[in-house]
């Protein structure tokens, strides 16, 4: 019945641009709120350093973020519960809702989630750069929530926010060379939403150190062999992804320039294609969902970037939305595989402008 709503909800209107409805939005926030406080099956990703810590559940090793299949899932359904208040106030589950956020958002639970990046031999690295950059994204929508609960929540998250700041801060120096691949350690992911966070909060130290990083990534990058794209397991699109962070450290005149010279004809059309996904119940195979909602926030990022006339403004907008189409009515479909994440992708990409 889900997948037959949302299907009627855009089989209307596949052509022009989805919009996210109340309707929708009540809809889809039941895949975090299942999921969020759902501890197995899981994923921790944790590297042991003796038996005593091999040993602990999820939920000791992190008092937060311990469901969703992982720690960068929970982040970002936390997110999107929250981006979902803000849109609709008057959400039906809107009490369940804060029933959830408000026993995440506790001071001394953020204050162990800050403790674990260093307790362990290589926790310093612990879900570097996707988690980190979903993390300062749930800091930067609580902190322009003009909500006395949002204040509450952001005020909350501050132990976790600035130990990955600090901890990313001390990291860029060191990042002698991009991450391109089509999954989670994707740098120039990573810096869209670390930029993002930086220029909002006015962090002007780390936008620099952001904005100098990826000139020296990705600047020289031309005929991006993007036909080659994808992977048999992305949600990222490489070189969307780095095309979208140089549009948001360039000005328009020189972004225009570069993506000129960064795409060749073959890898527009490959990346215009919609993926094909043989078995949505296959945990690796369904990232491909996420990729057709990725490449939609991509592309309305980069076409809102380039001047009216540009031809890329329009293709990239009408295969945005396409994208956005094609992919949502298939959101329940995946079982918990796609289901403890997906709905997070679908909304960013129906949020942005």
């Amino acid at each position: 019945m889900k997948n037959l709503f949302l299907f009627l909800c855009f089989s209307l209107s596949a052509n022009a641009q989805p919009i996210l409805t109340e309707d929708i939005a009540y809809t889809l926030s039941e895949l975090p709120l299942h999921c969020i406080a759902n501890e197995f099956p899981n994923k921790t990703s944790h590297l042991s350093d003796s038996s005593v810590d091999a040993r602990l559940l999820p939920h000791e090793l992190h008092p937060v973020f311990f469901g969703c299949l992982d720690w960068h899932s929970s982040v970002h359904g936390h997110w999107m519960l929250i981006k979902l208040l803000k849109e609709f106030p008057d959400l039906k589950n809107k009490v369940e809702i804060i029933a959830l956020l408000n026993d995440s958002f506790q001071v001394d639970k953020m204050q162990m989630e800050a403790e674990y990046f260093g307790k362990y031999t290589s926790s310093q690295a612990f879900e570097r750069t996707y988690g980190w950059a979903w993390l300062l994204k749930l800091d930067e929508e609580l902190y322009t929530w003009n909500d006395p609960i949002g204040k509450k929540w952001h005020t909350a998250l501050q132990p976790l926010t600035q130990k990955i700041v600090t901890l990313w801060k001390a990291y860029l120096p060191k990042q002698t060379y991009p991450n391109r691949t089509g999954v989670h350690p994707n740098t120039a992911f990573g810096l869209c939403f670390a930029y993002d966070w930086a220029t909002t909060t006015k962090n002007q130290v780390f936008a620099t150190q952001i904005k100098q990083k990826a000139i020296e990534f990705y600047s020289s990058n031309t005929k991006i062999p993007a036909y080659l794209e994808p992977d048999g397991t992305d949600f990222f699109s490489p070189s969307l992804q780095a095309a979208d962070l140089m549009g948001r450290v360039l000005p328009e005149k020189e972004f225009k320039h570069w993506l000129k010279k960064y795409y060749t004809k073959e890898g527009l059309e490959r990346i215009c294609d919609l993926p094909t996904i043989s078995d949505r119940n296959d945990y690796q195979i369904v990232h491909l969902d996420g990729l057709s909602f990725s490449r939609a926030w991509n592309m309305k990022s980069i076409a809102s970037r380039l001047p009216e006339n540009h031809p890329l403004q329009k293709k990239f907008n009408t295969k945005a939305n396409e994208f956005i189409a094609k992919a949502l009515p298939t959101l329940f479909d995946s079982g918990y595989g796609g289901g403890h994440w997906l709905a997070s992708f679908a909304i960013y990409a129906l949020t942005q402008e």
